[in-house]
C-alpha cells in the first residue's frame, strides 16, 4: 500500500512537472507609434539646413513658438532620400503592430517639413497633424535642459517632455506616452494622434524638426485636401515625390 502511494504521488510530481504548450494571440490595439534613433549624418544635415532657412511656419502651426521655419523645395530634395528608409521601418512596424500586411503599399509623398526652435516658456498646446503620418526629429539639446529635465520629479516627461494621448484615458488600457527626448530621436506615428509639448524654464533653444506625409496613391484626395489653397506649384512637387518616394 505504501508503495502504491508513492507511485502515485510521484505520478502527480511528474505531471507537474510537464510543461503545457498553450497557443496564444494578442491583439493590438490603437495607434502605432515608433520611437528609434536617426543617423548622425542625417541629424547634422537637418541642423544645417534648418539654420539656412527664412521661410516662416508659424502661420501655419498650433504651436506657442516664435520660430518656427519650413524647408523649401531643394531642401526638402535632399532630405528626402535620407528619410524614406525610416518611413519603410514604420511600415514594417505598423504591419507587427496589426498582425497583418498592407493591402496596398503606402506610396508616401513628403508635403511639409518645418523646424521648431523653442524657446524659455514657449510650448506647442494638444494638436494633431494634416496627412497620412507625421513625425518629429529631435536634433539639438541644450545642457540647461537636459539638467533641468534630470531635477524633474513627478509622473510624467517633464519640462521638454513629449506626450501622446489616445482614447478616453481608460485605467486599464494604454492611452498614455510621455517621453523626455534625446538627440537623434525620431518618433513616427499617425498624423491623427493627438500630442503636445511641454514648456521649460532653461535660457535656451531647441531644435527639432517635424514633418507631414501623405498616401499619395489617393491623389485626388490629397488635392482637395491638403493642397486646397495652397501654391499651384505644389500639385508638381507632389508628383515629383511621389516617383521618388
Amino acid at each position: 500500500m505504501a508503495r502504491t502511494r508513492k507511485n502515485i504521488k510521484e505520478q502527480q510530481m511528474a505531471k507537474e512537472k510537464e510543461k503545457i504548450k498553450v497557443t496564444v494571440n494578442t491583439y493590438n490595439w490603437g495607434p502605432c507609434l515608433i520611437k528609434l534613433q536617426i543617423q548622425d549624418d542625417f541629424r547634422k544635415i537637418l541642423l544645417e539646413e534648418a539654420m539656412k532657412t527664412e521661410i516662416d511656419f508659424q502661420h501655419r502651426l498650433a504651436g506657442q513658438i516664435a520660430k518656427e521655419r519650413g524647408y523649401n523645395d531643394k531642401q526638402r530634395d535632399k532630405i528626402i532620400p535620407y528619410l524614406s528608409p525610416y518611413l519603410g521601418v514604420y511600415d514594417e512596424c505598423f504591419q507587427r503592430h496589426q498582425n497583418k500586411k498592407h493591402d496596398r503599399k503606402p506610396e508616401y509623398a513628403l508635403t511639409a517639413l518645418w523646424a521648431n526652435f523653442q524657446r524659455q516658456y514657449e510650448f506647442n498646446p494638444p494638436h494633431d497633424h494634416d496627412g497620412k503620418l507625421s513625425f518629429v526629429i529631435y536634433l539639438s539639446i541644450p545642457e540647461p535642459l537636459k539638467k533641468e529635465n534630470e531635477k524633474y520629479t513627478g509622473k510624467s516627461s517633464g519640462p521638454g517632455g513629449v506626450q501622446f494621448m489616445y482614447g478616453e484615458g481608460i485605467r486599464d488600457c494604454v492611452t498614455y506616452q510621455s517621453y523626455f527626448p534625446k538627440e537623434g530621436d525620431m518618433f513616427i506615428f499617425p498624423a491623427w494622434l493627438k500630442h503636445w509639448v511641454s514648456p521649460f524654464k532653461s535660457d535656451c533653444v531647441r531644435v527639432s524638426v517635424s514633418g507631414n506625409v501623405h498616401d499619395s496613391a489617393p491623389i485626388s484626395q490629397i488635392k482637395k485636401g491638403m493642397l486646397k489653397g495652397e501654391k499651384s506649384e505644389e500639385e508638381d512637387y507632389l508628383k515629383e515625390l511621389k516617383d521618388k518616394l
